[in-house]
Parts: structure tokens; sequence; C-alpha cells
């Protein structure tokens, strides 16, 4: 007997490796599918989105038109889903054209897509970084625009990263990164080392203007700010909330917000904790959304090392979720954020793949990362390649990236759920 059994455990592993293993199971299918939608650029860059809240989509970009003379041309897109013979808001030889500050367009609300304001920059004088905000606007859908105006004080210096937010049918609020302390360093700056492009810090301010240009609730929402990373904005059931990068004492760059609380503006919170210790700036800004009072924000970190994050937030940007790592595997950042309209969120980011960058997009939601990431198209890794810029319609995610190398052109992409 006990031979019996010994023959029985010894054949054990034979008859268990005479089994057919299971295979493994087929990989996900992705969940969107790319589809490159050819755009009206000849030779430009700096590219941006934007949804109106009729539903109305516009691309807007700058056109280099030649070696001396840019043009801030728009499209929209039309329901064969192709863009529009471009428009022109304006053009001019002293525009200040830089990879990381770029002009934008908001469409005002309640105007049936007519009423628009578009921003860009340009020289004021002659120091390196003396350059200003201008904004004009249309009545008629971009047929025609107003004389340019700037929203911010007069003194020559640096201003810059503007967001537009619409706030109602005749109301928009821009923020900027504003450059008038930097030409007025006091000692207390010169002391702490805090120095501007010239001068003392940064700062953030805002103002509201109506379609005439008249300008009102000018304020000044923080004094001390990083130098040249991009702000964003997104208007949340309790109103207007407006994500930055910080910049404190002790030279700490994280991501801080601020909120319009009853007709007040909020002191600057902090939207997480990384601690980014950094004497520079990294030229790499937040992004933010909102729906309803849902808002998530998303960003990039060197700290510990290079990390985009996102973080989300239950009542309008008050408090914020523990934020969720979407890429700490070296990514580049120039991260971009926008709700879908089943109530996930969507990511994009770019990452460093030799000279190359893949532009990537992932959903997430409160409880974490979903699915996979998605490769959503590929650019240089270069400065010029500039920010992609990440935009819903409807059911459908839109990536506005600059390609090339030599000749810079604009393109873009519409990720559709399979």
């Amino acid at each position: 007997m006990k031979n019996i059994k010994l023959l029985i455990l010894l054949s054990l592993p034979l008859l268990a490796g005479c089994q057919k293993k299971s295979p493994p199971p087929p990989p996900e299918p992705p969940y969107w599918t790319a589809t490159e939608i050819a755009t009206p650029c000849k030779s430009g860059g700096e590219p941006n989105l934007v949804t109106s809240w009729e539903g109305g989509f516009f691309l807007n970009w700058v056109e280099y038109v030649n070696d001396t003379t840019d043009a801030l041309r728009f499209s929209t897109l039309t329901e064969a889903d192709a863009w529009s013979e471009p428009k022109e808001v304006a053009r001019g030889s002293n525009w200040f054209v830089n990879w990381a500050d770029f002009p934008s367009l908001a469409v005002y609300p309640g105007t049936k897509k007519q009423g628009l304001a578009a921003h860009w920059l340009a020289k004021s004088a002659d120091g390196d970084y003396d350059y200003e905000v201008r904004i004009a606007q249309s009545a008629n859908g971009g047929a025609s625009w107003s004389p340019s105006f700037v929203p911010h004080d007069n003194t020559p210096a640096e201003y810059g990263f503007v967001s537009l937010l619409p706030l109602d049918s005749r109301r928009m609020m821009a923020v900027w990164l504003d450059g008038r302390h930097t030409k007025t360093m006091s000692a207390s700056a010169i002391h702490s080392g805090h120095e501007g492009h010239g001068g003392g810090p940064m700062s953030l301010h805002t103002a509201v203007f109506n379609p005439q240009g008249q300008l009102q609730d000018d304020a000044e929402l923080d004094d001390q700010i990083c130098d040249c990373c991009q702000t964003d904005a997104a208007l949340s059931d309790l109103g207007p909330v407006v994500v930055y990068r910080d910049r404190s004492e002790k030279e700490i760059r994280d991501i801080s917000i601020v909120r319009l609380d009853n007709g007040k503006w909020t002191s600057p919170k902090p939207v997480a904790t990384d601690n980014w210790h950094i004497t520079g700036c990294p030229v790499n800004g937040p992004a933010i959304d909102a729906l309803a009072n849902k808002v998530v924000v998303a960003w990039y970190t060197g700290a510990p090392k290079p990390q985009v994050k996102v973080a989300f937030s239950e009542d309008s940007g008050a408090n914020f979720s523990v934020p969720i790592v979407i890429d700490d595997a070296k990514p580049l950042g120039r991260v971009d954020v926008a709700w879908t309209s089943w109530g996930e969120a969507v990511v994009s980011w770019m990452k460093e793949k030799g000279k190359d960058a893949d532009i990537q997009v992932q959903r997430v939601a409160p409880k974490g990362k979903q699915g996979a990431p998605f490769l959503a198209a590929s650019t240089s890794s270069a400065r010029g390649s500039g920010f992609p810029i990440l935009a819903r319609l409807g059911s459908d995610m839109w990536i506005a990236y600059t390609a090339g190398e030599e000749k810079m052109v604009v393109k873009t992409v519409r990720l559709r759920r399979n």
C-alpha cells in the first residue's frame, strides 16, 4: 500500500505538467480611437482650444506670416468634423511670441457664439521682458474686431500667462502674471533674493471686462508667485477658481488655488503639499476644470522626483483629496485636464522619448486611474513643441499641439470612445 501511495505522489507532478496551460487573456482593446483632423495652419504654433457654452468649438493659434510678422487666427469646427477657413484676429511685427505663453480666445455665453474675446502679447518698451497683454473683442463671431486694450498697470514690465474665463453674457474675467513689482524691487526683496526678471517678485492679478472693454474688479490675488508658469481658471457652481504655481519665501513652488467666495477672493491655499524646492521657474503650470461643484486639478512636480499628479475637490475647490500620481517615470509635464460628459476626468501630459515626446492621456476618477494610459500623438520634446491643449466637445476629447522642427504647424487629434 505504501508503494502505491508513493507512486501516486510521484505521478502528480507529471500529471500536472501534462495539463494545458490556460492562454493569457486577450489585451484590453484601446478605450479611444485617435483621428487626426487637419488644420488650416500653414506655419505656426501656440495653439489653444475652447468650447463655448452653446457648443461651439474653436481652435486658435499664432500663424508665422513671415520673419517679422505674426498673426492670431482661429477656426471653428464644422458639423463634418473639419476646421473652417481661418479668420484673423490681429497681426503685428512687435509681438512677444513664446513657446510657453500662448494666446487664447474665449466666448461670451448667451451670445450664440458671436461674442468673442482674444488676447496676445506685444512688446511695450525696449527691455527684453517689457511686453504687455492686448485684448480685442468681436460682437459678430470674429468678422471684425475692436481696437485692443490693456487690462493691467502701464508700468513697462512683463505681463502674461493669461487665462480668460467667461462669467456671463456681459462679463469676462482675465487672470495674468503681473510684473509691475519687478521694476520696483523693495529692500526686503533684495535681502531675500526673491527677484523676478529684473526686480521684485511676480504677482497674480485679475480684472473683469465687458464687451465694450470697460474694466472693473481689479485685484491682486497673490503678491509673490512663480515667474513664468501658466495660470488656469474654471467656473464652478460657487464662482471662479484660479490655480497657479506659487512661490514661498523658502523657494517652495507648489500649486495654489484662490476662489471668489461671496464676492471676495480667498487667501492662497495649496492644492497639495509637494514641497518642491527649486530656485528657478520650471515653466510648467497647472490645469483646472470644473463640473458643477466638482473641481479637478492636474500639475507637474519635481518633488521628490518628476511626477504628474491629479487631485479632486467636491466643494468647488475649498478642499482637495489626496493627490493621485498619474506618471512618475520621468514625465515632461505640460499638463492639461478636462471633465468628461460621464463624470470622469481626462489628463494629458508629455512624456519624453529620446528627442521625441509622447502626448499621453489618462482617465482618472477620485478613486484612482481608470484603464491604461493612451498614446494620443507624438511630437518633439523640444521647447518649440509647446504645451498640448486638451478640451471636451460632447463625448469626444480633442488635443491641439505643435509639431515639426524646422517648420512648425498646429495639429489636432479627436479622441472618440470605442
